[in-house]
């Protein structure tokens, strides 16, 4: 593991043309260009496996707890029609991916940094809080979910469930210290594991797989049912993660690259295809988990299941396959660990970007993981445990309603010339972004107006 920067261009500015404000320290500066790279004549498996990491980090918020809620609710509500949704959120995730990743290895700057230094400090401070939300949101439902399947597995009650999560700091804190290629590992591995418990899961639960190819073409009941469409935005809040763009315009900067055009394109390439790779994989686990709950639960008649808890009870029963309800509960366990181990960096990339401000390691989790644990705590005492899967649906929709408020800034910095210099986004792209940010806007817009009307 290397400690080295790389050397900046002679001619390369202290500030590129189009940012406002001089370059500040570098994006998780204890890791920033730590994993050396293979030169320009080096095989293309070399160069892969050099990229190969932080898609699979990304990758982990597009599978997290939260999911499982909205996946399962869609696949046992409305069958496998909401199949058409996972792709195209994936499908969008692929491409707002590549746009974080471009930004970083272009500006050298993540997406909080450029927030920073392009907009007005009181705008940047809104766009911090907003994300600071969606933060919370997400690792609240790393802490329901870890929850649930620390219940499931071993009985125990909800709330300890949710206090115990609060020591997976130290879990944290050990894997960040043994360098940024050991974190990617044990993210790959939980990943792995995660992919295997639901192959068995596709196998033993026999979906009707013209049924899946049909839920794959977009239906119009969608839109024009209103609890599809809830469930829908939840979908996309889930799979497009916001903090997801903070982190992987930053974690790409963790490879130390030649600081010229041909370096960074090569950076480029190979980064694309780390992310779209590693979101084919977080496409089949979303897939999957509303595939078993339509194979198993709509094609019963069991449309009423969508807590997680009941369909982990139901499962073994329903599918005859008695490992089934087990291997659902450790799949979940090792989703809701793997998100933590993400979450945590992306909210230390969002502090120092939009604040300047170095919380030591412990004590910046300490405090996001409060303001997710205190909350999912009253509610559970309060309302009891029935109430965490609402709470991990709605913490989906309020990732999808700031998703826009990360999105827009991301498309506008890598559709500017100023900024990209050569590695502007080509028409094309800048089309197709655009049309992904108004897509998100509009359908948070009208489940806004559904909500605020019924």
């Amino acid at each position: 593991m290397l400690t080295a920067k790389p050397t900046v261009a002679p001619d390369e500015p202290t500030a590129e043309p189009g940012w406002r404000q001089p370059r500040h320290s570098n994006s998780l500066s204890e890791v920033y260009a730590s994993i050396r790279v293979p030169g320009a004549s080096a095989s293309f498996w070399r160069k892969l496996m050099a990229f190969w990491g932080p898609g699979l980090m990304v990758a982990v918020g597009y599978m997290d707890p939260g999911n499982w809620a909205t996946d399962i609710k869609g696949g046992a509500s409305f069958g496998y029609t909401l199949l058409s949704v996972i792709l195209i959120s994936n499908l969008f995730a692929m491409l707002l991916q590549h746009l974080a990743a471009k930004l970083g290895i272009v500006t050298g700057r993540d997406l909080a940094q450029a927030c920073r230094d392009h907009y007005s400090k009181p705008v940047a401070m809104v766009l911090w809080f907003l994300c600071e939300i969606a933060i919370a949101a997400c690792d609240l439902a790393e802490v329901i979910g870890s929850a649930i399947a620390l219940n499931l597995l071993f009985g125990l009650p909800l709330a300890w469930g949710v206090v115990l999560t609060v020591l997976d700091i130290l879990v944290v804190l050990l894997f960040q210290n043994r360098g940024f290629r050991v974190l990617e590992s044990i993210v790959a591995g939980l990943i792995v594991l995660i992919f295997g418990c639901f192959l068995y899961e596709i196998i033993v639960s026999h979906p009707d797989y013209f049924a899946i190819l049909g839920g794959m073409v977009p239906q119009p009941q969608v839109v024009t049912n209103p609890q599809m469409l809830y469930v829908a935005i939840g979908i996309l809040g889930a799979t497009v993660m916001p903090h997801n763009l903070y982190l992987h315009s930053s974690i790409v900067q963790t490879r130390q690259i030649e600081q010229t055009e041909p370096g960074k394109r090569m950076a480029i390439k190979f980064a694309t295809i780390d992310s779209t790779v590693a979101l084919f994989l977080a496409f089949f686990v979303n897939a999957a988990i509303l595939i078993l709950a339509a194979a198993a639960f709509h094609r019963n008649g069991l449309h009423e299941v969508e807590e997680i808890e009941d369909a982990y009870k139901l499962l073994a029963p329903v599918l005859g396959a008695g490992a089934a309800s087990t291997v659902f509960a450790i799949a979940l366990l090792a989703s809701g660990q793997n998100s933590t181990l993400t979450g945590t960096l992306a909210g230390q990339i969002v502090m120092e970007g939009f604040l300047h401000l170095k919380l030591k390691p412990w004590l910046r989790r300490l405090i996001t993981r409060g303001i997710a644990v205190v909350p999912a705590l009253a509610i559970i005492l309060i309302y009891g445990d029935k109430s965490v899967n609402d709470l991990l649906i709605f913490s989906q929709v309020i990732l999808s309603f700031q998703l826009s408020f990360a999105v827009v800034p991301l498309v506008l910095f890598t559709s500017s010339k100023a900024k990209m210099g050569v590695f502007v986004n080509s028409p094309l792209v800048r089309v197709l972004a655009w049309a992904v940010s108004a897509i998100i806007i509009v359908l948070n817009v009208y489940l806004l107006w559904q909500t605020l009307a019924g």
